[in-house]
Order: C-alpha cells, then sequence, then structure tokens
C-alpha cells in the first residue's frame, strides 16, 4: 500500500516538514522540521536565527529562500543528510509520531507535493520523493532502536 501525505488537511500530515511537532538538535529548539531545514542553508549567520524563529513554517521556508544572504557552499552536498538528522529528531522527540510512523509497517510513503520533484512526487509523480523515502529510512532506524529497546529489557532478568 502507499500513503500518501502532503495536505494540512488530510491524515499523515504530521509526516510533513511543516506539522507543528518541534524538537531541539544543536541544543536549540526548533518549532518545526522545516525551520531547521531552512536555517541549515546559513549556519553561523543572524539568518539561522532569524529562520529558527519564523512565526510559521511557511515563513521560514521564504526565509530560506532569500539569496541576499550566501548559501552555505556545501549545501547540495549535505542537504538530504540535513533533513535526515532534523526528521529523525522529530519523530524521536513525539512517542504519537513515532508510533504513527511505525503503524505504517512497510508501506510506501510518497510526499505528495505537486511543485516539488526533489522532496515530493511533483504533480505527475515522476518527482524523487526524497521526504517519503526518508521517512521510511527514519522508520526503519526507529524500529530496529525498538528491537534493541525490547531486547535489552529481556536481557536485564
Amino acid at each position: 500500500m502507499t500513503i500518501y501525505f502532503y495536505s494540512s488537511h488530510e491524515k499523515y500530515f504530521e509526516f510533513s516538514n511543516f506539522s507543528k511537532h518541534g524538537f531541539t538538535l544543536k541544543g536549540k529548539y526548533w518549532p518545526t522540521v522545516e525551520h531547521y531545514f531552512q536555517a541549515q542553508k546559513f549556519p553561523g549567520h543572524p539568518q539561522e536565527e532569524r529562520i529558527r524563529t519564523a512565526a510559521s513554517p511557511k515563513q521560514a521556508k521564504q526565509l530560506g529562500r532569500t539569496r541576499s544572504v550566501p548559501l552555505r557552499a556545501d549545501w547540495e552536498s549535505v542537504k538530504d543528510d540535513i533533513m535526515r538528522e532534523a526528521v529523525l529528531a522529530k519523530f524521536s522527540a513525539h512517542d504519537e509520531l513515532k508510533k504513527l510512523l511505525l503503524d505504517t509497517g512497510k508501506d510506501k510513503l510518497v510526499e505528495d507535493a505537486p511543485k516539488d520533484y526533489y522532496w515530493g512526487s511533483g504533480k505527475d509523480g515522476s518527482g524523487k520523493n526524497k521526504l517519503g523515502k526518508i521517512l521510511m529510512e527514519t522508520r526503519e532506524i526507529l524500529r530496529q532502536e525498538e528491537k534493541k529497546s525490547d531486547f535489552s529489557k529481556k536481557s536485564d532478568f
């Protein structure tokens, strides 16, 4: 089965980077994955903090798209790993989200974003669906962590 997510009005919106499930990473609280992801385009620059404290994920995205501040030189090579660390931090910080993700079993997860052919599926479904793939990777990491935790609980006896 395939699970599609994108709209705030539909089931599984929690999988979106715009869902308001904050987490702490690099010693700071981030309101959404979108805030963290966009801010990492400008590490150590005041723009990073402007994005972190933006009023909404939409505003964070707009601030991250500015080119009046130079984008970090290695952005294209690090952006996928930055997304991975933010998604894992989000789902690790919220037990109800972790359960929701784990409960998807082995279903394919697809960000049904019509205008995004990199992170989403694009309008015609030909997109790379990188966010969906990262969510499936995260699901497997969390599943393995649960197995280790269950094993260590059993071996305590």
